[in-house]
């Protein structure tokens, strides 16, 4: 009977080695027991995954790993999550952040979507509905550069496939989420759509999650967008995108 090497048994981190099939999903948590319950099961969805345990940790990792998508606690020790978020969009870093925290106040969500985030779960939560979320952020990427050829309305440009932004012949910085939905809307130009629809279209899953989160993500495009601005507010419906709306 031959004994095992001890560098033959693969090492936690190293299924979140970058030529995993889906790419790496980094999980900033300090949580033991939720870190590998969320390894196991994006592992198994052909998803590398690197855990980091700090919020300096996590945001060296981000800065070095280029991930797929972020997993972000809000509690974390040495740096909260929001801040973490907060340097990574200040250096101009657009990676999907999703937040997950224990906290379930509206304001907290906000908060987390002003800063730059893309998602938001709260604790406890299915680890099958994280993985689902990580999934809907990719896809929208991918559906997205499936359209033909840039979208115009107005003096706002959106190019699917290089993912960029222009107004006014200026480029402008969007978050995943927040280029989804401009995307979709002028995608479909005149076309009301609820939020209900666009949580389902843009986001990929169900209202459970509160239609805030659309309100949010309108808000800060329209801050980006300026006098530019194409989204128009259908009062009790929803939302369309019009020139000169």
């Amino acid at each position: 009977m031959t004994d095992a090497r001890p560098d033959s048994i693969p090492r936690p981190d190293s299924i979140g080695r970058p030529d995993s099939l889906k790419g790496v999903v980094l999980v900033v948590e300090d949580e033991r027991a939720i870190s590998d319950l969320l390894r196991m099961y994006l592992s198994r969805e052909g998803f590398g995954v690197h855990v980091s345990v700090t919020g300096p940790d996590g945001l060296a990792a981000a800065r070095s790993l280029h991930p797929a998508v972020v997993l972000l606690d809000v509690g974390l020790p040495g740096m909260d999550g929001t801040e973490v978020c907060r340097q990574l969009r200040a250096e101009g870093n657009w990676v999907p952040v999703i937040f997950c925290t224990a906290r379930d106040d509206e304001v907290d969500r906000v908060l987390g979507l002003e800063l730059g985030a893309d998602d938001y779960v709260t604790k406890p939560f299915s680890p099958r509905e994280v993985v689902a979320r990580v999934k809907s952020v990719i896809r929208r990427a991918t559906l997205a550069q499936e359209r033909d050829g840039p979208l115009a309305l107005g003096s706002v440009v959106v190019d699917p496939v290089t993912r960029r932004a222009w107004v006014d012949e200026a480029e402008i910085t969007l978050t995943a989420t927040e280029f989804d939905l401009l995307a979709h809307l002028m995608a479909n130009p005149g076309r009301v759509f609820s939020r209900e629809q666009l949580l389902s279209e843009v986001w990929g899953y169900a209202a459970v999650v509160g239609t805030r989160t659309v309100d949010v993500h309108v808000a800060q495009v329209r801050g980006k967008l300026g006098d530019a601005d194409v989204i128009r507010t259908v009062r009790g419906v929803g939302y369309s995108a019009e020139a000169g709306a």
